[in-house]
């Protein structure tokens, strides 16, 4: 089975977050077929295993896509769909990397449900399994390897108040929303560092009023986008307080992750993509991914990598090269296979599936 066959069977199944159980039963179909041992665990991740022993090398990848179906299709050396970048692309390249590895060590693809919601699949692995070394499944594209990604925290703020005549001197409830919006946006742009990455941003995300009879309320949602060195619980004690309003409601926290740049995850897919003739670039992403939950809390070395340009995922345009998938998979080849090498500096974790 070729790399496009194996995308576009895991691209044909639509899974959108909480509707990727036909995906992950394509992908457990599709990983006995090259030669895993393949299941679907508790949660709904698809797990795909092959060869024991250690090192244990985990690629954690997720099968589930934002919303919005697209047409499937080959055209001009591209595949195009939704999934084909983030990050049923990654998956596949993962899959046909180790379908002949041999010798010693275990090799891991899990396909992770709910990771573009609230990831679930990666939380529940968190207690249950512990590998040696983990790669996520991200577009970085064929030749850069990411090494950050900034941390998130999304809060939901209510302010209620009495209608008054608009002539009234008394704020509104939305007044006063937005006046708490512009002192976030003054607090937020003290925090700027000497670049994107390094730099707390904030976005409004949502934002309603609504009256019945005399009573009103304003509900804003404001997103914002940690660098490393700044934990969401520092961020949370230090903005602007809206006294005014009900206390924030977290809805989503996430902490940032910069890697060790030398770590062996990192030096491995920096040798594979040498190895296939390319330049490699080291990524620092201002979205998230699972790496930032399962790196620190298994204190394994780590990184992202996968086939894609990130700056076509979530999009209508989302499709990815068919020469680049390829690329891709000889890439991972030889970092699975320095990985393997590198058994004395692989930290010893203790654990299992």
């Amino acid at each position: 089975m070729d790399e496009a066959r194996v995308l576009e069977r895991l691209v044909r199944r639509y899974s959108p977050s909480g509707r990727e159980g036909g995906a992950v039963r394509e992908f457990v179909r599709v990983a006995r077929e090259l030669g895993y041992g393949s299941r679907v665990d508790a949660v709904g991740n698809g797990v795909a295993r092959r060869g024991h022993g250690r090192p244990r090398v985990l690629f954690l990848g997720h099968i589930d896509t934002v919303e919005g179906r697209l047409p499937v299709v080959r055209r001009r050396g591209r595949m195009h769909g939704r999934g084909t970048v983030d990050a049923k692309g990654p998956l596949a390249a993962a899959l046909l990397a180790g379908r002949e590895l041999t010798g010693p060590g275990e090799y891991t693809v899990v396909a992770a449900v709910g990771e573009e919601s609230d990831s679930r699949g990666a939380r529940y692995l968190l207690g249950r399994r512990r590998p040696d070394a983990v790669i996520a499944g991200e577009p970085s594209g064929w030749d850069g390897v990411t090494i950050g990604y900034k941390g998130e925290l999304q809060i939901e703020v209510r302010f209620r108040g009495r209608r008054t005549h608009f002539s009234s001197p008394v704020p509104t409830a939305a007044d006063r929303a937005l006046t708490w919006v512009a002192d976030l946006r003054t607090f937020v742009a003290q925090k700027s560092g000497d670049s994107p990455f390094r730099s707390l941003t904030s976005k409004v995300v949502d934002i309603e009023t609504v009256r019945k009879g005399d009573a009103e309320s304003a509900r804003v949602v404001v997103d914002f986008r940690l660098p490393p060195g700044l934990s969401t619980t520092v961020l949370m004690r230090s903005l602007p307080r809206p006294f005014d309003a009900s206390p924030p409601k977290v809805r989503i926290r996430v902490e940032p992750i910069e890697v060790d740049r030398s770590n062996p995850v990192v030096a491995s897919l920096v040798e594979g993509v040498r190895a296939a003739g390319g330049r490699p670039t080291l990524w620092r992403k201002a979205g998230t991914s699972d790496l930032n939950l399962v790196a620190p809390a298994w204190r394994v070395p780590g990184a992202a990598y996968g086939p894609g340009e990130a700056r076509l995922d979530h999009t209508d345009r989302e499709s990815v090269s068919l020469a680049e998938l390829a690329r891709s998979v000889a890439v991972l080849r030889v970092a699975l296979e320095r990985l393997r090498a590198a058994r004395p500096i692989l930290p010893r974790s203790a654990g299992g599936a």
